[in-house]
């Protein structure tokens, strides 16, 4: 049974001969590109997955059109220019949810079980999948960015340097959460668990943040759960970059949170990763 799953394994990832002398970072490229070789080579799912941000933007932009009226808004100039920075952090909150789920279809396919027959670290696995995550995160905001400037009138008073250090925060931010929802996947094991609780993470925080509502607008409680929110502070600072407005303490803040985020994922995902089979 142990030669069969080696020989499945060496005929996915070609021979495993050179790998321990290859390092870890070559293992993390191999696995990388694999992934996005699987992301990339169904069209539909790539096609539905960057036109899906751009349906939420459009919809959200004309449902809460209204809000742009608001004294916390009207400072930016259209409520398209205060909703689309948030909708790019929200895009990396759902992308990072899917590496969990990509983590899980893996496991349960049997692609990582036939890796722990090959002589390579089970961290690059991780590390490998976060990564391709966050090369497909790194277009979906592209696009986004860009239908959002042709399609929506969004004007970045930060220029193409304001807009272009918005996305690579967004990007950060992106790849550090991936790990909190690895290391939620290696723990629970089960899809119908793993979507439970990213339900339960993702959408309080994104509904208790500023992303759709300017804070003083909102009752006193939800404006105390905004202040210790993460996610307020990245938005916070993805619109001061792309926007030319102060940034305050808010990118220091969400660089801070997203590295420990990071930190503690990466950790946990990895001792649980190898302990659990």
């Amino acid at each position: 049974m142990t030669q069969a799953r080696h020989r499945a394994a060496v005929a996915a990832l070609g021979d495993p001969s050179a790998w321990p002398e290859s390092g870890f970072w070559t293992h993390v490229r191999v696995l990388a590109a694999r992934s996005l070789r699987t992301a990339f080579g169904d069209r539909r799912l790539v096609f539905f997955g960057l036109v899906q941000p751009v349906v939420l933007l459009v919809l959200f932009s004309q449902v809460f059109s209204g809000v742009g009226a608001l004294p916390g808004v009207a400072a930016y100039q259209g409520y398209v220019n205060f909703l689309v920075p948030a909708t790019l952090v929200n895009i990396a909150m759902t992308t990072a949810m899917s590496s969990g789920a990509g983590l899980l279809a893996e496991i349960y396919g049997g692609f990582t079980g036939r890796l722990r027959c090959l002589p390579i670290s089970l961290f690059s696995v991780l590390v490998a999948r976060t990564l391709a995550d966050s090369a497909r995160l790194a277009v979906q905001l592209a696009v986004t960015a860009l239908a959002s400037v042709v399609f929506l009138g969004f004007r970045p008073a930060g220029g193409v340097l304001g807009l272009g250090l918005a996305l690579l925060l967004t990007l950060v931010v992106g790849w550090c959460l991936s790990w909190v929802f690895v290391a939620i996947t290696t723990w629970l094991r089960k899809a119908e668990t793993l979507q439970a609780a990213s339900f339960v993470v993702m959408f309080p925080l994104m509904f208790s943040s500023s992303a759709y509502m300017p804070l003083d607008t909102m009752p006193t409680w939800v404006r105390a759960v905004s202040a210790i929110n993460p996610l307020t502070y990245a938005i916070d600072a993805t619109r001061a970059l792309a926007l030319a407005r102060p940034l305050g303490w808010s990118l220091a803040t969400a660089l801070a949170i997203a590295a420990v985020a990071a930190v503690v994922g990466a950790t946990l995902a990895s001792r649980t990763f190898r302990r659990n089979p």
